[in-house]
């Protein structure tokens, strides 16, 4: 399988292929349908898809067999001639709905999360790293973490596998770390350390790319045609998804963008030029600015947001200067790859739509190619961002081949 299969969403019209292969590719496609609009009817499901009835009803019988299907005989239609009409959906109901646990592994706290087929988080934590030594400590902690809080998920859900997610250089088809400075990993076989301390199947993708595929498979329409996704934390990676498919790179290398250069920043970077992304607009920097601004005691960027929300001026300056330096950075990728869409992964405007606004215009004002600033969005999700996109990164394999595993 290639790079581009992994992350390819299922087609809208099955391919023209024998045995198997045409099950498996029919299977996604009726999955697919009854995400993008169920509850829905067999027959509907038919003429959404392209599918004959017949095909329709195997794939639902074999997909009600693995539990990711269920018939909603309360919702049939009365009042016509013949049989009547039971609708299917995903099967997310409260007894015997599968879930989906995500984690995403940042640099101050992990966020764990577990999610319905539907991208609904149905529980989440988080769990801070003070006093942890991330080389050594970290992934047997944060595993051992993940393991108690899925011990208490909700009675009667199966529990499909762990999605991961983490920033750097990610290579999802061996599940390692290939680099991620900020937590000094490098070639860390974390997948599968995580998946023999939990005894559950891990997949592991970077968390821009997770974010991505995300907004592909649950966000709005215009993501399926083409997007960017830039994630400013504190890392700030970014990815690129055309027609339903997120761009890896040789050996999962794309992505890198925290060097690239902010229209008239003058900050250092340890690269050695100056105005590089990362150490202009990342929250470890913008932490660092308000300490010496005497606007945080310590460097900690939820002390900063939560100073803006208290209506700090100084804070909120500041927030706003950082939105408008990702927005510069916005229009330079918006110049070069002219997206539907560009999603952004930033927190201040995830919690303040005012922020996004920051973001809109200096994009606008900068970009030579985009004038409409509702190209520019937040994360479908929102605050909830991190565990649905790391459950994403099991659901995804999942939708685009529901009849495997």
């Amino acid at each position: 399988m290639t790079q581009a299969d992994e992350t390819t969403a299922p087609p809208p019209h099955p391919p023209r292929m024998a045995g198997d292969g045409r099950r498996d590719a029919n299977a996604a496609t009726v999955l697919r349908t009854v995400l993008d609009h169920g509850p829905v009817a067999r027959g509907g499901v038919a003429r959404l898809s392209g599918l004959s009835p017949a095909a329709v009803s195997r794939q639902c019988t074999d997909l009600s067999g693995r539990g990711l299907l269920r018939d909603l005989p309360e919702l049939a239609s009365g009042g016509t001639v013949g049989r009547p009409q039971i609708p299917v959906d995903l099967h997310t109901g409260e007894v015997g709905g599968p879930l989906a646990a995500g984690v995403h592994i940042g640099v101050p706290a992990s966020t764990f999360g577990l999610v319905d087929l539907r991208g609904r988080i149905v529980a989440r934590r988080t769990f801070r790293h003070d006093g942890i030594d991330p080389r050594t400590e970290l992934p047997g902690r944060v595993a051992r973490e993940l393991g108690e809080f899925l011990a208490g998920r909700p009675r009667g859900r199966p529990l499909l596998g762990v999605g991961a997610m983490l920033g750097g250089w990610v290579d999802p088809g061996t599940g390692t770390v290939v680099r991620h400075d900020a937590l000094g990993w490098h070639h860390r076989t974390l997948a599968a350390d995580l998946s023999r301390a939990l005894d559950l199947p891990v997949r592991l993708d970077n968390h821009a790319r997770a974010i991505a595929q995300s907004e592909i498979l649950f966000g709005l329409p215009a993501a399926r045609r083409s997007l960017v996704h830039l994630f400013v934390g504190n890392v700030v990676d970014a990815a690129l998804g055309i027609a339903g498919v997120v761009h890896r790179g040789p050996r999962s290398g794309a992505g890198d963008v925290a060097h690239l250069p902010v229209p008239d920043s003058t900050v250092p970077c340890a690269c050695g030029r100056t105005g590089c992304l990362e150490a202009t607009a990342s929250d470890t920097a913008l932490a660092a600015v308000a300490v010496r601004r005497g606007i945080i005691p310590e460097p900690d960027s939820m002390l900063l947001w939560d100073a803006a929300a208290t209506g700090d001026p100084r804070a909120d300056r500041l927030l706003r200067s950082r939105a408008r330096a990702v927005g510069r950075a916005a229009a330079l990728l918006l110049d070069v790859l002219n997206p539907d869409l560009v999603v952004i992964t930033e927190q201040s405007s995830i919690l303040n739509s005012a922020y996004l606004e920051d973001i809109r215009g200096a994009a606008v004002d900068h970009s030579h190619v985009c004038d409409d600033p509702e190209r520019l969005v937040s994360p479908h999700a929102g605050p909830g961002v991190l565990p649905v996109a790391a459950g994403t990164v099991l659901l995804n394999p999942l939708f685009r081949n529901p009849l495997q595993g």
